[in-house]
Protein backbone atom coordinates (compact mmCIF):
# COMPACT_ATOMS: atom_id res chain seq x y z
CA UNK A 1 0.00 0.00 0.00
CA UNK A 2 1.89 3.09 -1.13
CA UNK A 3 1.27 6.80 0.02
CA UNK A 4 1.58 9.47 -2.14
CA UNK A 5 2.41 12.89 -0.13
CA UNK A 6 1.98 16.26 -1.58
CA UNK A 7 3.99 19.25 -0.28
CA UNK A 8 1.92 22.43 -0.92
CA UNK A 9 4.51 25.61 -1.68
CA UNK A 10 4.86 28.51 1.14
CA UNK A 11 5.22 32.03 -0.16
CA UNK A 12 5.36 35.28 1.56
CA UNK A 13 4.00 39.00 0.49
CA UNK A 14 5.51 41.94 0.98
CA UNK A 15 3.11 42.47 3.85
CA UNK A 16 5.23 39.95 5.79
CA UNK A 17 2.37 37.40 5.83
CA UNK A 18 2.95 33.96 5.66
CA UNK A 19 0.59 32.14 3.13
CA UNK A 20 -0.94 28.20 3.11
CA UNK A 21 -0.23 27.25 -0.95
CA UNK A 22 -3.79 25.64 -0.12
CA UNK A 23 -5.50 28.91 1.14
CA UNK A 24 -4.89 30.54 -2.36
CA UNK A 25 -6.92 28.25 -4.10
CA UNK A 26 -9.76 28.35 -1.28
CA UNK A 27 -12.37 31.07 -0.99
CA UNK A 28 -11.98 34.47 0.80
CA UNK A 29 -13.52 32.78 4.09
CA UNK A 30 -10.16 30.34 4.49
CA UNK A 31 -7.79 33.53 5.01
CA UNK A 32 -7.49 32.53 9.07
CA UNK A 33 -4.56 30.44 7.55
CA UNK A 34 -2.57 33.48 7.03
CA UNK A 35 0.32 33.73 9.71
CA UNK A 36 1.70 37.45 10.22
CA UNK A 37 5.38 37.15 11.05
CA UNK A 38 6.89 39.65 13.75
CA UNK A 39 9.15 42.64 12.32
CA UNK A 40 13.12 42.90 12.66
CA UNK A 41 14.41 45.49 14.69
CA UNK A 42 16.36 48.09 13.10
CA UNK A 43 20.47 47.35 12.93
CA UNK A 44 22.20 49.39 15.11
CA UNK A 45 23.93 52.26 13.69
CA UNK A 46 27.68 51.34 13.16
CA UNK A 47 29.08 54.65 12.52
CA UNK A 48 28.69 55.38 16.06
CA UNK A 49 29.77 52.07 17.25
CA UNK A 50 32.88 52.62 15.23
CA UNK A 51 33.68 56.02 16.48
CA UNK A 52 33.12 54.98 20.43
CA UNK A 53 35.72 52.30 19.63
CA UNK A 54 38.29 54.68 17.91
CA UNK A 55 38.01 56.65 21.00
CA UNK A 56 38.57 54.16 23.05
CA UNK A 57 41.90 52.68 21.49
CA UNK A 58 43.27 56.18 21.30
CA UNK A 59 42.79 57.00 24.45
CA UNK A 60 44.31 53.84 25.04
CA UNK A 61 47.17 54.39 23.30
CA UNK A 62 48.16 57.84 24.62
CA UNK A 63 48.05 56.47 28.54
CA UNK A 64 50.91 54.43 27.31
CA UNK A 65 52.25 56.43 25.51
CA UNK A 66 52.54 58.87 28.55
CA UNK A 67 53.07 55.66 30.76
CA UNK A 68 56.48 55.01 28.62
CA UNK A 69 57.42 58.47 28.83
CA UNK A 70 57.04 58.64 32.38
CA UNK A 71 58.94 55.93 33.22
CA UNK A 72 55.78 53.85 34.46
CA UNK A 73 54.82 50.44 33.56
CA UNK A 74 52.08 50.45 30.91
CA UNK A 75 48.48 49.64 31.96
CA UNK A 76 48.01 46.38 30.47
CA UNK A 77 51.31 45.24 32.67
CA UNK A 78 50.43 47.20 35.82
CA UNK A 79 46.46 45.54 35.53
CA UNK A 80 48.09 42.16 35.38
CA UNK A 81 49.92 42.33 39.01
CA UNK A 82 47.75 40.35 41.29
CA UNK A 83 45.90 41.50 44.15
CA UNK A 84 47.24 41.36 47.96
CA UNK A 85 45.05 38.91 48.98
CA UNK A 86 46.51 36.42 46.19
CA UNK A 87 50.27 37.12 47.55
CA UNK A 88 49.26 36.25 51.24
CA UNK A 89 47.59 33.02 49.66
CA UNK A 90 51.11 32.24 48.32
CA UNK A 91 53.18 33.32 51.13
CA UNK A 92 51.07 30.89 53.51
CA UNK A 93 50.93 27.93 50.91
CA UNK A 94 54.81 28.28 50.61
CA UNK A 95 55.35 27.96 54.53
CA UNK A 96 53.10 24.40 54.60
CA UNK A 97 55.09 22.05 55.68
CA UNK A 98 52.80 18.84 54.50
CA UNK A 99 50.60 20.10 51.22
CA UNK A 100 49.37 16.13 50.59
CA UNK A 101 47.88 16.60 53.86
CA UNK A 102 46.35 19.81 53.56
CA UNK A 103 44.87 19.63 49.80
CA UNK A 104 43.15 16.04 51.10
CA UNK A 105 41.61 17.99 53.68
CA UNK A 106 40.16 20.56 51.11
CA UNK A 107 39.38 17.82 48.82
CA UNK A 108 37.61 16.15 51.66
CA UNK A 109 35.69 19.19 53.08
CA UNK A 110 34.86 19.81 49.45
CA UNK A 111 32.96 16.31 49.15
CA UNK A 112 31.53 16.60 52.84
CA UNK A 113 30.18 19.86 51.57
CA UNK A 114 28.32 18.30 48.49
CA UNK A 115 27.22 14.92 50.54
CA UNK A 116 25.82 17.70 52.92
CA UNK A 117 24.01 19.45 50.12
CA UNK A 118 22.41 16.57 48.79
CA UNK A 119 21.58 14.83 52.18
CA UNK A 120 20.05 18.52 52.76
CA UNK A 121 18.09 18.30 49.31
CA UNK A 122 16.99 15.16 50.09
CA UNK A 123 15.19 15.63 53.08
CA UNK A 124 13.85 18.93 51.97
CA UNK A 125 12.09 16.84 49.55
CA UNK A 126 10.19 14.70 51.92
CA UNK A 127 6.97 15.89 52.90
CA UNK A 128 5.74 17.24 56.25
CA UNK A 129 9.48 17.33 56.73
CA UNK A 130 10.43 20.68 55.94
CA UNK A 131 7.21 21.85 57.34
CA UNK A 132 8.22 20.13 61.08
CA UNK A 133 11.81 21.17 61.23
CA UNK A 134 10.71 24.94 60.07
CA UNK A 135 7.98 24.62 63.92
CA UNK A 136 11.13 22.82 65.71
CA UNK A 137 13.59 26.22 64.45
CA UNK A 138 10.47 28.40 65.55
CA UNK A 139 10.14 27.06 68.30
CA UNK A 140 13.82 27.06 69.59
CA UNK A 141 14.65 30.67 68.05
CA UNK A 142 11.30 31.71 70.93
CA UNK A 143 12.98 29.17 73.64
CA UNK A 144 16.24 30.77 73.28
CA UNK A 145 14.83 34.56 73.51
CA UNK A 146 12.54 33.86 76.24
CA UNK A 147 15.35 32.59 78.15
CA UNK A 148 18.45 34.65 77.17
CA UNK A 149 17.04 37.78 75.64
CA UNK A 150 14.57 39.26 77.48
CA UNK A 151 16.14 39.65 81.50
CA UNK A 152 18.98 42.10 81.95
CA UNK A 153 21.00 39.43 84.07
CA UNK A 154 20.43 36.50 81.17
CA UNK A 155 21.71 39.05 78.43
CA UNK A 156 25.00 39.83 80.54
CA UNK A 157 25.47 36.24 80.81
CA UNK A 158 24.76 35.27 77.17
CA UNK A 159 27.58 37.80 76.40
CA UNK A 160 30.07 36.66 79.32
CA UNK A 161 29.51 33.04 77.53
CA UNK A 162 30.05 34.25 74.06
CA UNK A 163 33.37 36.55 74.88
CA UNK A 164 34.64 33.52 77.08
CA UNK A 165 34.05 31.01 73.98
CA UNK A 166 35.16 33.38 71.26
CA UNK A 167 38.78 33.87 73.80
CA UNK A 168 38.73 30.31 73.68
CA UNK A 169 39.03 29.85 69.95
CA UNK A 170 41.06 32.72 69.60
CA UNK A 171 43.51 32.06 72.58
CA UNK A 172 43.27 35.20 74.65
CA UNK A 173 42.39 35.65 78.30
CA UNK A 174 38.53 37.14 78.95
CA UNK A 175 40.11 40.48 80.09
CA UNK A 176 41.92 40.94 77.23
CA UNK A 177 38.73 40.84 74.80
CA UNK A 178 37.26 43.57 77.27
Amino acid sequence: MASTTSSTPLSISSSSTLIDGKASRQSASASSQCVTLPTLPLPPVQSQNRAWKTTAYCRKITRNVVAMATGEAPAEVAATELPEIFKTLQETWDKVEDKYAVTSLVAAGVVALWGSAGLISAIDRLPLVPGVLELVGIGYTGWFAYRNLILKPDRDALIEKVKGVYGDIIGTSKKEIN
